[in-house]
């Protein structure tokens, strides 16, 4: 039986995480495709901003708001650890926003598709306390390893990605997917990896999930159906009011209401 707790975030905490995450957008991704990136993160924000990083307690950051705030703490683990390898005497073989690309958009297969959501609520409450499910796969998604339905999701739509990120966001399960084998483990010259950058996103990913896994159990809540926000009206009014955009207040004032 599963016994794991699991965090519940606030409008506030939802809110703080999906502007730092735009934010990224805005800071660090140039020219047109930082700004198709964008309009598609804002189209689907409502999917983004409720999204866990997975599906089950005994993982990481299995919770509504989950996925945002995981690649937030990629994106900065990232970040933190490209001064350390540069640190260490590195050589530059990847741009910064290459490395900050391929970290926003790693886990991106978790989103589904543009027709199909990749998780739902469960509705099974046997598995919910016996096992800690507490998101079910849609099964009418076409099945994709993450990597892949990331990468595929950016060719859809039209977002050029440069072969180091390409390599990154397939690569940052590291060893821990056998078909990454080919990359990480080879005994020649010409078939080693030609940049580092698959390699620091692995770190910041693993460090990322590894706090998260630690943290999972820290707030006094028990396995039950996922929660997105309380219904209070005092947070719900504190929440909007600091909503600039009006789209992003249409979202908050949803989940609200939901």
């Amino acid at each position: 039986m599963s016994t794991t707790k699991h965090l519940v975030l606030t409008a506030e905490q939802l809110l703080e995480n999906w502007e730092k995450f735009l934010g990224n957008v805005d800071n660090y991704i140039t020219g047109e495709r930082g700004k198709t990136l964008k309009a598609f993160y804002e189209e689907y924000a409502e999917r983004f901003v409720t999204l866990p990083a997975s599906h089950k307690s005994d993982y990481h950051n299995c919770f509504a708001g989950g996925y945002v705030e995981h690649v937030n703490r990629v994106v900065d683990a990232a970040l933190s650890l490209h001064g350390v390898w540069k640190d260490f005497g590195a050589e530059d073989s990847y741009t910064v926003e290459e490395l900050v690309f391929a970290a926003l958009n790693h886990d991106l297969g978790k989103f589904g598709d543009l027709e199909h959501e990749s998780v739902f609520p469960n509705d099974n409450d046997w598995e919910i306390k016996n096992r800690g499910m507490l998101y079910k796969f849609n099964p009418d998604l076409t099945f994709m390893t993450v990597p892949d339905r990331g990468l595929w999701l950016l060719s859809q739509l039209g977002i050029k990605v440069t072969i180091n990120e390409m390599l990154g966001i397939k690569l940052h399960d590291g060893l821990y997917d056998e078909a990454n084998k080919p990359y990480y483990i080879s005994y020649l010259e010409d078939r080693k990896l030609k940049t580092s950058l698959p390699f620091v996103l692995h770190q910041a990913d693993l460090l990322a999930a590894r706090v998260e896994y630690e943290n999972r159990d820290k707030t006094p809540s028990t396995p039950t159906k996922p929660k997105t926000l309380t219904k209070k009206e005092p947070m719900k009014t504190k929440a909007l009011s600091s909503v600039g955009s009006d789209s992003l207040k249409n979202v908050m004032n949803n989940f609200f209401e939901s």
